[in-house]
């Protein structure tokens, strides 16, 4: 790896112990790049704990495509819909949907999946070189079924697919019949009438890996401070110096804000203006019968299952409500109530671990990573359910920028002042 460029930064702190927070630190550590990381609660506490776990290019869609504004104003009238917006006075979040509609037009959903491409087509190299380079928590290859109790279903999800293929994402996918789709999960349920196999996908469990690239970061030298949340940045002496609501202070030559949902609250003074708002996802744990060869997903009710020890996890949803809000129960007793007819062998009425976590979402379906109007301070999120996927890749490109103070052509459509 080649070394720092002239005037780049000898000290790093980076805001945000999530993955991408994490991720970024350790790229930056192959440059020589001293690193410092804060997290306001704990390692893995946000999104990076509950989520699927899913390393799915294949599958990264941007979520504001064609048509889903539609189902966003049904979802207004039906609460437990998998995409849920709580009716509001928010202004922020009235802003966002807004935004959010503009954005949702063809042109814009494709050039959103053209500047996510990069990501994708990159993510799983990144991930090979976090665990060659010491990051000891397991990676595991396996194809995505997709699983569908509609035909026609099935065919708009290869319809997806042939898009992304077509827009430079190296996919590899095929359409399965409904007895080759129950063959292929032993869970799938009678019902299950027609499957798609999405190759070369891979997931791990997300809290022991965001903690074991913690561990690597610390065993090269960096520190990782949890319990600092962040009251105040203040450009100091040609660096950055940043105070803790506990009055510690942290100082450093350059800043990375990878705070995920928070990010929309703290970075439109430092120019980006890009709307941010939380889409809340909730998990569980259940046992299962038989074991689970590989991640299934249920495309018609947006949920996910994957295979942790002797169960799977649950997840599903995207409920656009404040960051802080307390979880509801009902949203889990929703995605019990739709994946159970796709399921056999599952017992989803013996939950535990439930979680709730809120994704950073922007309103034009890219992500804000690189410098903002600051010199010196750059932000790193904004990738709505994809961020574990998308999160080394992009702590690697980011560091890259940092330490060298050359922008990578993959970030330039995910400039945060855009």
């Amino acid at each position: 790896m080649s070394g720092k460029g002239a005037g780049a930064p000898r000290t790093v702190i980076v805001v945000g112990a999530g993955i991408v927070g994490l991720s970024t630190a350790w790229f930056l550590q192959k440059y020589g790049v001293g690193v410092t990381v804060v997290e306001r609660d704990t390692v893995a506490s946000g999104s990076s704990w509950g989520n699927a776990g899913w390393i799915s290019p294949g599958l990264a869609i941007p979520l504001n495509e064609p048509g889903v504004l539609g189902n966003g104003i049904r979802a207004m009238l039906d609460p437990l819909a998998p995409l849920s917006v709580s009716p509001t006075t928010d202004t922020g979040l009235l802003h966002f949907l807004a935004s959010f509609a503009l954005n949702s037009r063809q042109s814009a959903w494709e050039r959103a999946l053209r500047g996510n491409v990069p990501l994708s087509s990159a993510c799983l190299d990144a991930f090979q070189e976090l665990t060659e380079g010491g990051v000891s928590a397991k990676v595991e290859s396996s194809p995505i079924t997709a699983l569908f109790t509609a035909e026609k279903h099935a065919a708009r999800l290869l319809m997806e697919l042939d898009t992304a293929r077509e827009a430079g994402l190296p996919l590899t996918y095929a359409a399965l019949e409904g007895d080759a789709a129950r063959a292929g999960v032993p869970l799938a349920s009678q019902a299950v009438r027609a499957g798609v196999r999405i190759d070369g996908q891979s997931h791990v469990n997300p809290g022991l890996f965001t903690h074991a690239l913690a561990d690597a970061v610390r065993e090269r030298g960096g520190s990782v401070v949890e319990k600092f949340r962040v009251t105040g940045v203040e450009a100091r002496d040609g660096g950055f110096r940043l105070r803790s609501s506990h009055g510690e202070t942290e100082s450093a030559d350059a800043v990375v804000a990878a705070t995920g949902a928070w990010l929309g609250r703290q970075a439109r003074p430092w120019g980006v203006n890009v709307p941010l708002r939380a889409g809340r996802g909730y998990s569980f744990m259940v046992p299962t019968e038989r074991p689970v060869p590989g991640p299934v997903y249920l495309p018609e009710v947006r949920v996910a299952c994957t295979p942790h020890g002797e169960g799977v996890r649950v997840a599903g949803t995207m409920e656009f409500r404040d960051i802080d809000a307390p979880p509801r129960g009902e949203r889990i007793r929703a995605i019990t109530d739709s994946a159970s007819p796709y399921l056999d062998g599952v017992d989803l009425n013996r939950r535990t671990d439930e979680w709730v976590g809120s994704r950073p979402v922007t309103s034009d379906g890219l992500p804000l990573v690189g410098a903002t109007r600051i010199p010196g301070l750059y932000v790193a999120g904004g990738h709505g359910m994809w961020g574990l996927t998308h999160g080394p890749i992009t702590g690697r490109l980011l560091a890259r920028a940092v330490a060298t103070g050359s922008l990578p052509p993959a970030l330039r459509p995910m400039d945060p002042t855009r």
